[in-house]
């Protein structure tokens, strides 16, 4: 059934006004932003396929399993749907952390390692993340520095420094995501840490910890005496 041909009460889009934006299934919500469906059916239709594509992860969270790629699989979605539908998981991702931004806490790993725990699941490339601290250990900002392949980062010693000195950070925290959901270092990981913190010992910045985040999971290697 075509979207002008159901009552009007039953659209995605009056209901929601009628209503409140609440009262939608997943599926029409997705349908107001997917805009339309095709000549075989309705939006709200293809919304629903596209809400059980993934082969594992069904309805809303599989979007954040979903690559470009897999969504132009999806009949009837083009790559401006794709970019859509990609839009919307990376709101997501954005607004909760935006919610916990302010919330991060520098008490104990377990404590950062919750912070970026959402920020981290859903990647498919391992990125560094430095945290660059005060004098007085207080947050001055945490800001993604590199991204590397599947299964490797890239640290960069240079790159870490030069913008802890740019922000006057007297030390720093390195976190890092490891897409396998394993959060076991490696001993490429271990390395390069070490490698950066005597690069630190020469400018005066302290290497504080690197914490590496699996799934719902982490590894400090100050905890764990790596470091």
């Amino acid at each position: 059934m075509k979207i002008s041909s159901m009552y009007a009460e039953e659209r995605p889009r009056e209901k929601a006004v009628s209503m409140g934006i609440e009262s939608l299934s997943d599926a029409e919500l997705l349908s107001l932003i997917l805009g339309s469906g095709n000549k075989d059916e309705n939006v709200i239709m293809l919304a629903q396929r596209v809400l059980n594509a993934h082969t594992v992860h069904k309805g809303l969270i599989g979007l954040k399993y979903l690559s470009f790629h897999d969504l132009l699989r999806i009949n009837g979605i083009g790559r401006v749907k794709a970019c859509q539908l990609m839009a919307v998981s990376e709101l997501s991702r954005r607004m909760a952390m935006s919610e916990r931004r302010e919330r991060v806490s520098l008490s104990s790993p377990s404590a950062i390692a919750d912070y970026f725990m959402e920020y981290c699941r859903f990647l498919t490339r391992e990125k560094v993340i430095v945290m660059f601290l005060s004098s007085s250990n207080e947050l001055i900002k945490w800001q993604e520095l590199s991204e590397g392949t599947v299964n490797r980062s890239l640290l960069s010693p240079r790159e870490i420094f030069i913008e802890a000195l740019r922000c006057d950070a007297v030390s720093i925290i390195l976190i890092h995501n490891h897409p396998s959901g394993d959060p076991d270092p490696s001993e490429v990981d271990i390395i390069s840490t070490k490698r950066i913190i005597e690069a630190g010992r020469y400018v005066g910045i302290e290497v504080l910890d690197h914490i590496v985040i699996g799934d719902r999971s982490y590894v400090s290697l100050h905890e764990k005496g790596m470091i």
